[in-house]
């Protein structure tokens, strides 16, 4: 059962959207109506998925999902917000989300983007996802300025191979015969030598480059 905390100001609409994911099935372990309750909360139950409103009153979910998916590399975090701001949309993900999903989406787009989110899949509300790929294409065809691009391990490039595909840690671990933790390791030092933030920006720079196809 895939477990689930969902994070919204409005207590009519968190309580909605929890009622909505529990009778489909989804363990919906807890609620948050900020961004400070949001990371504490998060560190204790260890959900599968975080569904995040990004605009939490006084406070962003920016913060917060910067925090979750730093500190529980295994969560994911799915923003659900009213806004479609393509400014909102890049920097949610810069933050580590692993997809954007409007309010406006029925109840049946939702379970499917939860349940797809938790299987490691990027998910944008229709047209969003074009946004993103085409803001790392952009990245990545910028000039370089005569800077060398980073070098990886073999090892590094094996795990940035199935990270594009979209595979977890455990998964990952399994696959390459090592320890959950020295994959986590090998992917927090390709992040900093590419300079990247998470696992969909990973995911991005492998697409771009071509190694999701080997």
């Amino acid at each position: 059962m895939i477990s689930v905390m969902v994070v919204d100001d409005h207590p009519i609409w968190r309580d909605g959207v929890a009622r909505d994911l529990t009778e489909n099935g989804f363990d919906v372990r807890a609620t948050a109506p900020d961004a400070a309750a949001a990371v504490r909360i998060a560190a204790t139950v260890r959900p599968d998925v975080v569904l995040m409103d990004m605009n939490l009153g006084s406070t962003s979910g920016v913060h917060a999902t910067r925090e979750i998916t730093t500190s529980l590399p295994d969560t994911r975090v799915l923003v659900l917000s009213a806004s479609g701001e393509h400014s909102d949309v890049l920097e949610a993900v810069k933050a580590g989300a692993s997809g954007y999903l409007v309010k406006s989406a029925s109840v049946a787009e939702l379970v499917d983007a939860v349940r797809r989110t938790a299987e490691g899949d990027p998910v944008f509300t229709p047209g969003l996802a074009g946004l993103v790929l085409g803001e790392y294409r952009r990245m990545a065809e910028a000039p370089a300025g005569g800077v060398a691009p980073p070098r990886l391990t073999e090892r590094e490039t094996d795990v940035l191979r199935l990270v594009a595909k979209g595979l977890t840690s455990r998964q990952i671990a399994e696959r390459l015969v090592l320890s959950p933790r020295t994959v986590e390791n090998h992917v927090q030092s390709t992040l900093r030598k590419l300079q990247l933030h998470n696992r969909v920006e990973l995911a991005r720079y492998a697409i771009e480059h071509g190694l999701d196809k080997d």
